[in-house]
C-alpha cells in the first residue's frame, strides 16, 4: 500500500468512545507524520478535539437531527477530500454504508456489524482487552509497532485560567471532583449515596466540585441542596463549563468520583484518579478506568450485565446493581488514598 497522505478517523458514538480514540488519533501520525489526519465526529464531541496537535480537520456528522441527509452530505463531503485511507473504530452500517460509497481505496475496521464486508482489511474485535488496546489494533494490517494507551485533551490556556478562577475559593483544599449524572439513568449511582458520601467527605476536610452538563444539573442541583447552597467547601459547575473547561477543572481535583460515563474518561485523559461505579455495565467490555490508581466499585449480581450502555430503567425493576454499592467501603478508599 502506497503511504498515505489523506487520512480520516471516524468515530461517531458518545463522547467516551472519541476521547477512547485519542491514542489511535496520535498513533495514526506518529506512524504517518506527513499525512493529513481529519476525525469525523457528532457534534456533541467536536469540543474534544479542540486543540488537538494532531487533527487536521473536524467533520460533523448530523446524524442525530436527519439520517438520510446527512448520510447523503457526508457521502458528498467525503467524496471531494479523496481520503487515501479510512480508519474506523465505529462499526454501524451507516457508517459503513458512508466510507463505501464516498470511494476511499484503504477502509479498515472491525470485524462486525452486517456491513463489515464493506471494509477492505477488518480486524478482530476481542471481548476482554480495553477499548483503547482494541482500537489501536486496527493499525496492525499497516503496523506491528507498539503504541502508547495513554488519552488525552487539549484545554486552553483560557480553559484553564477560568479553572482557576472557578476553583479559587477552595484553594489550599484537597479538591474531590464528583460527577454524579450520566445519559443512562440505571448507569447512576444512587443520589442519596452521592449526598452521604459528599457529607462524610466535607466533614473530613475535603473539598467537592460538581462536574456535568446541563443535563446534569437536576441530580447536581439536588447534592448541593442537601449538603447547603452556600456549603464552603463545595462549588457546583453542572451546566457552567464546556467540555475543555470541565477537563481543566478535574486536571486540577486528587481525584474523580463518577458513574461509567463520559466524566470517567474526561478524568482519565486528564491524569485524574478515577473512583467508578458500574452497575448494568461490566468491565470486560472494556470501558473501565484504566490508569494506575484507578478503582471500580460493582455488586456481582446474576442479572448483570443488563445491556452494553445501560438503560433508563432497570429491566428488573430493583436497581440493586447501584443500591447495593455501599457508601462507607468509598468515603474509606478515598481516606486510603488521598491521607
Amino acid at each position: 500500500m502506497k503511504e498515505p497522505q489523506n487520512i480520516l478517523i471516524v468515530q461517531t458514538a458518545f463522547i467516551g468512545d472519541v476521547i477512547l480514540i485519542t491514542p489511535l488519533i496520535r498513533a495514526t501520525a506518529e506512524l504517518y507524520p506527513q499525512a493529513k489526519i481529519d476525525v469525523m465526529v457528532v457534534p456533541d464531541a467536536v469540543k474534544l478535539l479542540e486543540n488537538n496537535p494532531y487533527v487536521n480537520e473536524v467533520i460533523i456528522d448530523e446524524k442525530r437531527k436527519n439520517v438520510v441527509i446527512s448520510t447523503l452530505q457526508l457521502i458528498k463531503q467525503i467524496r471531494e477530500k479523496h481520503y487515501d485511507l479510512v480508519i474506523t473504530p465505529h462499526s454501524s452500517f451507516r457508517t459503513h454504508l458512508i466510507l463505501y460509497f464516498s470511494h476511499i481505496p484503504e477502509r479498515i475496521g472491525f470485524n462486525r456489524g452486517s456491513a463489515a464486508w464493506m471494509l477492505t482489511k477488518k480486524v478482530e474485535h476481542s471481548v476482554g482487552p480495553h477499548k483503547i488496546v482494541k482500537n489501536l489494533g486496527l493499525l496492525k494490517p499497516l503496523s506491528e509497532r507498539e503504541f502508547d494507551l495513554q488519552t488525552e485533551l487539549f484545554p486552553s490556556e483560557k480553559d484553564r485560567q477560568k479553572a482557576e478562577k472557578l476553583l479559587q475559593p477552595l484553594s489550599g483544599k484537597t479538591i474531590i471532583a464528583v460527577a454524579p449524572g450520566s445519559i443512562w439513568q440505571t448507569k447512576c449511582w444512587e443520589p442519596n449515596s452521592y449526598i452521604s458520601l459528599c457529607r462524610k467527605l466535607i466533614n473530613s476536610g475535603y473539598a467537592i466540585v460538581l462536574i456535568g452538563g446541563e443535563s446534569d444539573k437536576l441530580i447536581s442541583n439536588e447534592i448541593e441542596n442537601a449538603l447547603g447552597k452556600n456549603n464552603a467547601n463545595l462549588i457546583n459547575l453542572a451546566g457552567v463549563t464546556n467540555l475543555l473547561e470541565s477537563a481543566a477543572v478535574i486536571a486540577k481535583c486528587s481525584l474523580m468520583i463518577c458513574n461509567d460515563s463520559g466524566a470517567m474518561h474526561i478524568a482519565n485523559a486528564m491524569q485524574t484518579r478515577v473512583f467508578a461505579f458500574f452497575g448494568p455495565t461490566v468491565q470486560r467490555f472494556g470501558y473501565y478506568p484504566y490508569r494506575e490508581g484507578d478503582r471500580v466499585f460493582e455488586v456481582e449480581l446474576e442479572c448483570r450485565p443488563c445491556g452494553s450502555h445501560g438503560s433508563k430503567k432497570c429491566p428488573q425493576k430493583h436497581h440493586n446493581c447501584m443500591k447495593q454499592i455501599e457508601v462507607e467501603p468509598v468515603f474509606k478508599a478515598v481516606e486510603t488514598t488521598l491521607r
